[in-house]
């Protein structure tokens, strides 16, 4: 990779991320702390807004964008790739506005990208051996999970066969053997508890916020104390 290119990329990053840390850009592209200190200080002489400094993190200021960037072919085919399988999953709301995302995109090509897109397209097919439930949920609760706002849900318990209804504050969401579950503080239990989204029997998302509390994945299946 270039250096011009790097700079472009070390931009980009910074314009999708809120604060990014030179250690991370570090490892991002495989350049040592001071190349990125260095990269920081050629972008700032080209007039590039960042806030920040070396041991804390960068960010460009709010308002500061710069203008969209084309695709690569290769960035392109490797989403028309993931896309089936993505659609494939066990949440029809995912498979819905992941068409919404492909459909944008497709729609700022230029024609003879068009039309390798709709070839590779047409000759991409994902086939699944296996069936699955379907839940509609998931961009609910994701909208929920970053605007810290109480779900209000209606939850099958299969062991005791009995249905509840539950205030929960949603903190992570993740998939496994083709299940979403999520992670949420059950304020009927006073405690962090886990749910299938095929068991959710009805949702609704209130106004009421909540306090987002410190979560991440390691210290949920690690040290499930350190969650507050």
């Amino acid at each position: 990779m270039t250096r011009l290119s790097r700079l472009t990329n070390i931009l980009l990053h910074l314009q999708s991320r809120r604060v990014i840390t030179a250690q991370a850009l570090a490892a991002k592209f495989n350049i040592s702390q001071r190349t990125v200190y260095r990269d920081i200080k050629a972008l700032e002489e080209a007039g590039v807004p960042i806030i920040g400094e070396a041991g804390t993190g960068y960010a460009l200021v709010n308002d500061y964008r710069i203008p969209p960037v084309m695709f690569t072919e290769q960035e392109i085919n490797a989403l028309l790739t993931a896309l089936p399988f993505l659609q494939n999953n066990t949440d029809q709301s995912l498979a819905e506005n992941l068409g919404g995302v492909v459909t944008k995109i497709k729609a700022i090509l230029k024609y003879t990208a068009k039309e390798k897109a709709e070839k590779l397209e047409q000759r991409i097919q994902v086939f699944l051996d296996r069936q699955k439930t379907s839940t509609t949920l998931l961009s609910d609760i994701q909208s929920a999970m970053v605007n810290t706002l109480v779900l209000k849900i209606k939850y099958h318990t299969i062991h005791s066969d009995t249905i509840s209804e539950r205030w929960v504050e949603p903190l992570a969401l993740y998939f496994i053997q083709d299940k979403w579950l999520l992670i949420a503080y059950c304020r009927l239990k006073n405690d962090i508890r886990e749910f299938r989204l095929d068991r959710i029997l009805q949702l609704s998302t209130t106004s009421q916020k909540f306090t987002d509390r410190h979560f991440s994945f390691e210290d949920y299946f690690n040290h499930p104390s350190k969650i507050s």
